[in-house]
Order: structure tokens, then sequence, then C-alpha cells
């Protein structure tokens, strides 16, 4: 169940809204920077390992990162008295009050951008959360998954919210036909697409999706709950990190790997040396690839009060690869993130694809017939 809703469901983590909401290239993100009376300058910015506020930020919720990082900006000018003499009296403090900071303070650039950059990120998914009326939206998916909301409520929601876009509507309809199968049966889903106001094009989604769902699928729903925590992929890795996966079902490849442990009895992978090799710090420039990066979340020094988490890596043990089959979703990268932290292993999720929820929805529709 959750591997059919995870692709539509908005979640609200920092990484994930960004790949949802804005104009994302793979990792890249272009953005303008104003240049005083001049016309504002694009640039382009690759959100990944190297920037130490990206690993901070990317798996907290959007309202905490928000929070964080005006924190940050504040506790910034705070203990900077030539930062204070360039930013505005009173109120919030800007963007452009920050571009005026980094050329008082040139020493404080690199930080100041960065922050500056995330700044930006976030106060446009904000408002993307406010224009596109996200917040009763995503109550409502919720509220469809874990069987706390029915057909009145969807259809509540396509009649009241006029501001809700074509994509997001065919989102909400398309976590009901999973939750709720009977109610797409005979022409009951085409009522609700015309209701909808959606093109008949769309429905070939929702349908082929339908297809992917066991019968059960309502029941299971109803019983189970929903979860972006994916435990049955994250006790399957630390088994296989721990050589507990039985042999039976999980065959090893070598009989070196078989043994490792001195038994036959559950497939392994080398346990972490005890002095190994530092890691690699190399770019990852493509959606396709996740590798989870330890961050310091402790509180910053005062010399540095941008810097919340290290980029320092840290010496892990031998990585572990998995590959999932068919697509995997920002979900998904977060727990081979967080896996790697826990297991102080690096976790490297690779995949056929790595698809925001427009992609996905393409896909379904390029499937079959509807």
């Amino acid at each position: 169940m959750n591997a059919k809703i995870a692709p539509v469901i908005h979640e609200w983590t920092y990484d994930a809204m960004c790949h949802d909401l804005l104009e994302m290239d793979g990792n890249k993100y272009i953005y303008e920077v104003s240049k005083g009376d001049s016309e504002p300058e694009k640039k382009e910015a690759l959100l990944e390992d190297q920037d130490p506020l990206w690993i901070e930020l990317r798996h907290t919720h959007i309202a905490d990162a928000s929070e964080r990082l005006y924190e940050k900006m504040n506790t910034f000018v705070s203990k900077n008295k030539a930062a204070q003499l360039h930013s505005r009296d009173g109120g919030e403090i800007s963007t452009t009050d920050l571009q005026r900071i980094v050329q008082a303070l040139p020493q404080y650039g690199e930080q100041v951008d960065k922050l500056t950059l995330h700044i930006d990120i976030a106060g446009k998914i904000n408002r993307c959360i406010r224009e596109y009326g996200l917040r009763d939206l995503g109550q409502l998916e919720q509220d469809l998954v874990f069987g706390d909301a029915g057909a009145k409520e969807v259809i509540n929601m396509l009649r009241s919210k006029q501001n809700l876009s074509e994509e997001n509507k065919l989102r909400l309809l398309i976590i009901y036909a999973i939750v709720c199968p009977d109610k797409f049966e005979g022409d009951k889903g085409d009522k609700l697409m015309q209701l909808a106001k959606l093109p008949s094009d769309d429905m070939k989604a929702i349908n082929s999706l339908r297809y992917l769902v066991s019968s059960d699928a309502k029941k299971d729903a109803r019983a189970g709950g929903f979860s972006l925590k994916f435990d049955a992929q994250k006790e399957l890795v630390e088994k296989l990190s721990k050589g507990e996966l039985p042999l039976n079902e999980y065959p090893a490849l070598s009989e070196s790997s078989s043994t490792s442990q001195g038994t036959a009895e559950g497939a392994s992978v080398p346990k972490p040396a005890q002095n190994p090799q530092p890691m690699s710090r190399r770019s990852r420039r493509t959606p396709q690839w996740a590798k989870g990066r330890n961050s310091d979340d402790s509180q910053s020094s005062d010399s540095s009060v941008l810097r919340h988490a290290s980029g320092d890596f840290k010496r892990l043990g031998n990585r572990i690869f998995v590959f999932m089959i068919g697509g995997a979703t920002r979900s998904e990268l977060r727990v081979a993130h967080k896996l790697t932290m826990k297991l102080k292993r690096e976790i490297v999720l690779g995949s056929s694809s790595i698809d925001n929820p427009p992609q996905f929805i393409s896909k379904l529709k390029a499937l079959g017939p509807s």
C-alpha cells in the first residue's frame, strides 16, 4: 500500500517539497539574485552533500526548516554588529538585507550565500503551500489513508477548493481510488472526474494504478494505516547489515559471503573494518543515487553560527547497495540516509528512476488504455 500511495501523496519534508513544488533539474536549483538597480542575476545551486545546510534541513518538516533558517539568520545578525548596521530597523530581515551583509562582511560570504539560498527556497515553498491550499489538501490525504475521511470529504474538497490545480485534484483521486477502490467501479469514477473537472485522459492514471492494487486494499489500508517510514525495507537492510537474512530466501552470490560469520545460516555482508578508509567526497549530481552522510546536529559555534551541520564525513564501514526496480521516491531516499546514520554504514540507494509526482503520473498514463 505504501509503495502505491507514496509517489503521489504530499510529503512535507524540505527535500520532498523542493522536488514536488519547485522547478528542479535533478539536484540543480535555479534562482535569481538582486544586484542593486541592475537586472536580477540568475544563479544555479546544487542541493547536495557538500552543502551542510542542505544536509541538516532536507529531512525536516518544512515548518521546522523555515524556523531554523530564520533562527540562524537572526543569530548571525545579533552576533555581528556590522551585520546589524546593514539590516533594516525592526521587522524581519530580508534576503536583500543578507546580500548587503555579504558585501559588508565578505569573510562570511559563502555562509550567508548558503543561508540566503535556503531562505529563498523555503519562502517559495511556503508561498506554494498557501497559494495551492496544500494544508487542507494534505490533511485530507492523511485522513483518507488512515480511514478518517471518505466520499463526503473528498466531494466537499473538490467543490469548495477552487484553487486546487488539476494535478493536485488528480493526486487526491488517485489516493482515494487506492484506499476505496469500490468508489470507482462502474461509472462512479467518471462522475468523480466530472466533479473535479478533469480531462478523461487523467482517468488512465487512476485505472492503471487500480490494476496494480489488490482487491483488499481498502481493508489493508484501514487495518494497518499508512506510513512513509517503510519499515519493511528498513528491516531488510538492517538484517542484511547484521548477516541475519535467511539463505533460502536471499542466497549468497559467493561462498565467502555465506560463511563470513562462520555459519551458513544467514546471508551477510562483511562487517565494518576496525580502521576503514575515509569515504571519498564525490559529488552526486543526478537524482538516481542517494548517499547518506552523518551530520552534526549540535549548536553552531560563535565563529560560525550559520554552520549547524557538519560537512565532515565520518569513517563508515562497507557500503550496502540497495536497488529498487520500478522506481523510488524521495521518502525512500530519506530512509536510506537515516539508515546510514543508524548503522554507521553508507546505504547507497539506486533505482531505475526517482520520480516526482508529475513524472509518476505520466508513467501511469502510459501503462495502458483507460
